[in-house]
């Protein structure tokens, strides 16, 4: 019997699929997985709902259930600006004027479920404020007319950047982008991660697995799809509306592949703030399939 993984359909983890989606490698991997595509929240439900074996999952959804393991090796994160999550402020001044306390409502991005919390944390400890929270569909004039911000993440998110003047031309509005990765390093100075490949172990031994053919697995189309960066670029070119130089920016600047020593520092002040703040229920211990 087949794993059955839940990916996402996101631009981002591109690299991290590659030898699922590209030949010659993916005869083999067909055989041993099965792949549905998604959005982050929607993975992790699916894991945690036995729908899936295997997801690439944000870390927040790891909290809520750790007796999952975490395949070592391979992350979505940023150890700078990652521009794919954005906090966009309402007001013409601007943050350094009127501070973050003006902020009432915040609409979240109904996709989001790590982002969301990094949110809460950083109103918590950064901003000290404490607005109302509302999940909405990425829709960034609908958020906006609800909220006094809006959390943007993944292709949306990219794509509210990218329309930044034009949407000022149009509208006579100057909006504050916040760059939630990089309001993360100024807090706390550690790598921000995103989500990371969590897997049932129980699965696992029910398909008869075996844990080091997984780890082998999916650090080799790691880095596969590093090796192919160009050849992402131009496939997700045909597929969003943003130049090739953005994209190729994007995958080898903006996001980090590797799940390192900074990446699991930054997971370890995600849990303890998360949980100190309550956006999480508890900060778990990080512990990895092998």
């Amino acid at each position: 019997m087949k794993l059955r993984v839940a990916a996402i359909s996101f631009l981002n983890p591109a690299p991290l699929m590659w030898n699922f989606e590209h030949p010659p490698a993916n005869h083999a991997l067909l055989t041993r997985y099965d792949l549905a595509w998604s959005t982050p929240s929607v993975c992790a439900a699916r894991l945690a709902s036995g729908q899936a074996d295997i997801g690439l999952v944000p870390i927040a959804a790891y909290a809520a259930h750790p007796s999952m393991r975490i395949i070592p090796g391979c992350t979505i994160a940023s150890r700078g600006r990652v521009r794919s999550i954005l906090l966009v402020v309402r007001g013409q001044n601007g943050r350094e004027q009127t501070g973050m306390e003006g902020i009432r409502r915040v609409a979240l991005d109904s996709s989001s479920l790590t982002s969301a919390t990094y949110t809460r944390i950083l109103f918590d400890r950064l901003w000290k404020s404490r607005p109302e929270f509302l999940t909405h569909a990425p829709d960034l004039d609908a958020m906006l007319a609800t909220a006094d911000a809006a959390l943007l993440i993944g292709d949306p998110a990219l794509l509210a950047l990218e329309d930044r003047q034009a949407r000022e031309q149009r509208t006579g509005e100057r909006l504050l982008y916040l760059d939630v990765a990089e309001e993360w390093r100024r807090l706390t100075g550690t790598a921000w991660v995103a989500a990371v490949w969590t897997l049932s172990p129980e699965a696992l031994a029910a398909n008869s697995g075996s844990a080091a053919q997984v780890i082998e697995d999916f650090q080799a189309s790691r880095d596969a799809g590093l090796a192919h960066i160009d050849k992402l670029v131009a496939e997700w070119s045909g597929r969003l509306p943003l130049p090739a130089s953005t994209i190729h920016t994007y995958l080898t600047e903006n996001i980090w592949y590797r799940l390192d020593e900074e990446c699991l520092a930054g997971m370890e002040l995600f849990y303890r703030y998360g949980a100190e703040c309550g956006a999480l229920p508890t900060a778990p211990q990080v512990k990895f399939l092998g």
